[in-house]
């Protein structure tokens, strides 16, 4: 397992984090996701083995959102 910050751009509200995490959290993969509205960034705890970030990023974006990567 291994977690990674990824930086959310077009959420108005708390209830965008919680839509965020929601579909992260049904990602076969992902273990846990923590979304903060107020920072504009999500945390993602998941398998490398099952998930790449690509998968990641287009989780995001189906769910309306663009990310980016974090150092």
């Amino acid at each position: 397992m291994v977690k990674k910050k990824f930086k959310i751009t077009n959420m108005h509200c708390s209830s965008c984090a919680m839509l965020i995490d929601g579909d992260l959290e049904d990602t076969e993969g992902v273990k846990s996701a923590s979304t903060n509205f107020a920072k504009g960034e999500t945390e993602i705890e998941f398998d490398e083995e099952k998930l790449t970030d690509k998968t990641i990023l287009e989780t995001i974006k189906k769910t309306g959102y663009t990310a980016l990567p974090q150092g």
